[in-house]
């Protein structure tokens, strides 16, 4: 499973992938050897596309008779419609289609110097696959999974040659989205993940490295994109429509993770969460949420069963995010301290005509009222008892963000947030308020993919480089969860966590060794 949004059909490639790469210029296998696709579902039939118009020679096989041939078909359909659309020319589609073909019998597979596997996710029909494969293809042939959750070592377990074995995690659509993760098993040869990687990469694919950990990169390190989301829910924090449009218009995401969860499917999404959970042992950093259980329970599944978080009938129409009404401006604040992420908003309140009063203090803006307005920090504002506190959340870019998400105390008047939200609204800013939650919905978000991130990256699951491209192509992020955490600050993310640790004491929101490294190290420079 992989969630992925695009507005071009899965046709589509881009206008490097659609000349025909020359044999000589691909390395990794070689652009004159066969490359073999078993299985022919909508992955196994975009793996066979890319390869395709990459130049090589291409077999298609599943072991459903007639499959195989309907997949020919509609490939070279696909084909077609790149002609028509002016992305693939009409020598080039006629050559690739000659080296398109069916194969009925796996016999017919023996001489592909790489065969890709993109059948169902269950590990003992993948191990039988590969059992008899290897009896056909020759000892130096690339044996790849396209498995999305499944081990890597575990399906190569049974296999004479391990080594040559290797995951080649493509994500849907395949010819349009660029990131496939490289998985090395534990018995994989050095020498044939390079040369997997050098394939895909000639293929115009971004590849990333990874060890064969539960989740790999993408799908371990998201989960706290949509566990954190469901968490506010289920607390009473805020509404779906309300959690999407802060992470979309704060954060940046191109999609929140509710509406997210419905384009995928509810119960493909709980499953990868399920199967990633019980791998690592059932570590609370990764618990399933009992809401989206009850949710896949009831057959709402999204989009595919016409409702899900929201409902996709005919003429339904979607909620829309609390949003609060006009409030008037405070004519002057008062910031004390630094307010670190949250600096830029100075010159964007001075930009607006808001007089601003720099004094000492711990980083908040003082409003009129005397109230207190401060970045999430994963304090709540009931713990300061009889002082008037309202937390705002982080964004991406202050600038460019549409909407700003208050959260308030029992204490603080109606006066004191009515000069918070005009503040915001100065800016041309949307304001969403929602239930007093510690670290809020963006920043706590954050933070853990933050702490997930690096926790991969010291456990050496993959480098640092690797573990931001792969978020950032492979679930759209705007920007990688490290690059993220070292602009908020790598000692403030696990400060975050830490309060949220002490509010909620399972281990869920205990920062990592790494993180803690990191802050460390970072305030180690600062001194």
């Amino acid at each position: 499973m992989s969630a992925n949004v695009t507005v071009r059909g899965s046709d589509d490639v881009t206008a490097s992938e659609t000349a025909a790469v020359g044999q000589d210029r691909i390395p990794g296998i070689g652009g004159d050897r066969t490359v073999a696709v078993v299985g022919t579902g909508t992955m196994g039939q975009g793996i066979a596309q890319v390869a395709l118009v990459a130049g090589h020679p291409v077999r298609l096989y599943d072991s459903a008779p007639g499959r195989a041939a309907e997949a020919v078909a509609a490939l070279t359909a696909r084909l077609d419609r790149l002609v028509e659309k002016g992305r693939l020319d009409a020598a080039a589609r006629e050559a690739a289609v000659g080296r398109l073909h069916a194969a009925e019998d796996p016999a017919e597979l023996a001489d592909a110097a790489l065969v890709i596997e993109a059948i169902v996710e269950d590990l003992s029909v993948k191990r039988r696959l590969f059992a008899d494969l290897e009896k056909i293809v020759g000892d130096d042939t690339v044996l790849a999974t396209n498995t999305s959750s499944l081990s890597v070592t575990a399906i190569a377990g049974g296999l004479r040659l391990p080594g040559r074995f290797v995951g080649l995690h493509f994500f849907n659509p395949a010819p349009l989205l660029p990131l496939v993760e490289v998985v090395s098993g534990f018995a994989t040869d050095p020498d044939v993940a390079t040369r997997a990687y050098e394939t895909v990469k000639g293929w115009g694919k971004t590849p990333v490295r990874c060890a064969d950990t539960p989740g790999f990169i993408v799908n371990r390190v998201a989960r706290p994109f949509y566990a954190e989301a469901l968490r506010v829910f289920e607390e009473g924090g805020a509404d779906p429509a309300t959690i999407d449009a802060a992470l979309r218009e704060c954060g940046g995401f191109r999609m929140g993770p509710f509406e997210l969860t419905d384009l995928i499917g509810q119960d493909v999404n709980e499953a990868v969460t399920r199967s990633v959970w019980d791998s690592f042992h059932q570590d609370p950093k990764f618990t399933p949420s009992l809401a989206q259980r009850r949710l896949v329970e009831s057959g709402r599944l999204g989009r595919k069963s016409g409702h899900g978080w929201f409902s996709y009938a005919e003429g339904a129409e979607r909620p829309e995010p609390h949003t609060a009404p006009p409030a008037e401006a405070p004519e002057q604040i008062a910031v004390r301290g630094d307010l670190g992420p949250a600096e830029p908003l100075i010159g964007l309140f001075e930009e607006a005509g808001i007089k601003v009063r720099r004094r000492s203090g711990e980083g908040y803006v003082q409003l009129p009222g005397g109230a207190r307005l401060g970045l999430a920090d994963g304090e709540t504002a009931f713990e300061y008892y009889g002082e008037e506190i309202i937390y705002f959340d982080l964004a991406l870019d202050y600038a460019r963000a549409t909407r700003i998400v208050l959260a308030t105390g029992e204490h603080t008047s109606a006066e004191s947030l009515a000069e918070a939200v005009g503040l915001f609204q100065a800016l041309g800013k949307q304001v969403s308020v929602i239930g007093d939650v510690p670290g809020m919905i963006v920043a706590r978000t954050v933070a853990m993919l933050a702490d997930l991130a690096a926790d991969a990256v010291a456990r050496g699951v993959a480098t640092a480089e690797d573990v931001d491209t792969a978020m950032r192509l492979g679930v759209n992020y705007p920007a990688g969860p490290l690059e993220w955490a070292g602009k908020v600050g790598h000692a403030r993310v696990r400060d975050l966590l830490l309060e949220l640790h002490t509010r909620y004491p399972t281990g869920r929101y205990a920062p990592s060794l790494a993180t803690a490294r990191r802050g460390y190290a970072e305030e180690g420079q600062d001194s």
